[in-house]
């Protein structure tokens, strides 16, 4: 019995002594191939037209047939978990250029829309002296030019012929009675009659049945608001005249705009219908209340109008270079560097301490739009180095390998 035992044994020793000699690998052997596996060498290529594409090898998109691209190989250094890599080859398809963060004095770029205006303070009405009956019209459409002095029409008014026959009577009595002839001489000019006129009824001794009204202004009618034959009062608005020798340009300024928009800044503007013509005028009135309707101000600017080039209700379009004193020395970053989700507003700085190109993910706090340019608050360092070109393509490699991106904290 004890035989058996010591045999079974001899056989279970055997088997395992076997096992362990045709199965048993050094120990030295398995560390390197665990070494080796631990690091390996492995390549991404990518398309540049679609970077969702992601392959070990080189070789053509499966979606556009473009070559592939190196994306970026494993490196044994890594600056930063949540930086991207690229290649020198993805850069330079991506089109990715970078600038250096520096201080300026930013200036503010408004543009500003608007129509050529008449100047308000230039535009008069021709009113009817004394009450009658247009006999003759001397203007007869809108748009004619008239001057000052010029005959508008032939009135006959029955009053002033009552009034020349009292100062006749009278005349003949200025003697006895000159209270009474020099009160017939004031009413006639009550009725705008001059002196000369008043001397030349007199000295004729017959009653004037038509009187001419003058107009008192040079200038463009703009409205004619009678006809031959018509009854007037007195005081009756005959011709609206507007003298366009100077005019208004008014602007529309949005509620954003306004706080850089002060009087005496100088607006730049250029003519629709004028091309190749700039005018230049400072700002001489910022309207203090809003538009319920438009929600926009009127900026006026005033500008000589000799020539006659500036109609009335033409498009302009003006620029504004604003001095921001406030925000002197501020930071200044391109447009096209910033990424803005609506909530965020991200930019890409380059890990400049590294050889390969590896950019990072930096949200920023925005300041004032400068045209093409933002003023940063917050976020960025004097001499930082940023994406300013490419800025889209560098998130969307990040979005996919899974790094902080626009969309993805």
């Amino acid at each position: 019995m004890l035989k058996k035992y010591v045999r079974n044994g001899l056989l279970i020793s055997s088997g395992l002594f076997l096992g362990w000699l045709f199965f048993h690998s050094p120990k030295s052997a398995t560390e390197k191939v665990i070494v080796s596996e631990s690091h390996p060498k492995s390549e991404i290529w990518t398309c540049s037209m679609d970077p969702q594409v992601r392959k070990k090898e080189p070789g053509k998109c499966p979606i556009c047939g473009m070559d592939l691209i190196l994306l970026h190989q494993n490196a044994t250094t890594v600056a930063d978990s949540n930086a991207i890599h690229f290649s020198k080859e993805a850069l330079a398809l991506a089109n990715v250029s970078t600038s250096i963060v520096s201080k300026q004095s930013p200036v503010k770029e408004v543009r500003l829309y608007g129509k050529v205006q008449m100047d308000e303070r230039l535009l008069q009405n021709q009113v009817a002296q004394f009450p009658g009956r247009i006999e003759k019209l001397m203007i007869n459409f809108t748009g004619d030019l008239v001057k000052k002095g010029q005959v508008l029409a032939i009135i006959y008014s029955p009053d002033l012929i009552t009034a020349q026959q009292e100062l006749l009577e009278t005349s003949k009595i200025k003697g006895s009675q000159p209270a009474i002839y020099e009160a017939s001489k004031e009413k006639l000019r009550q009725w705008k009659l001059t002196d000369n006129q008043i001397v030349a009824i007199e000295k004729s001794g017959h009653v004037k049945t038509n009187f001419e009204l003058v107009s008192t202004t040079s200038g463009i009618v703009t409205t004619k608001r009678v006809n031959t034959g018509d009854y007037i009062a007195q005081g009756t608005v005959l011709f609206d005249v507007a003298n366009l020798s100077n005019v208004w340009v008014l602007f529309d300024a949005f509620e954003s705009d306004l706080p850089f928009l002060r009087v005496g800044n100088t607006i730049t503007f250029t003519m629709r219908g004028l091309p190749g013509s700039k005018f230049s005028a400072p700002i001489r009135f910022v309207d203090p209340t809003i538009d319920p309707v438009t929600r926009v101000a009127k900026v006026r600017v005033e500008i000589g109008n000799s020539s006659g080039k500036l109609k009335p209700e033409m498009f302009a379009t003006g620029i504004v270079h604003a001095q921001l004193g406030e925000l002197k020395d501020m930071l200044v970053i391109p447009k096209s560097a910033v990424l803005w989700t609506g909530k965020r507003s991200v930019v890409y700085i380059k890990q400049i301490e590294l050889e390969d190109a590896v950019f990072k993910m930096q949200e920023i706090e925005l300041g004032p739009m400068l045209g093409n340019s933002y003023v940063v608050l917050k976020g960025l360092q004097e001499g930082d180095e940023i994406v300013t070109e490419g800025t889209f393509s560098v998130d969307a490699a990040a979005q996919l390998a899974g790094k902080p991106s626009m969309m993805n904290r």
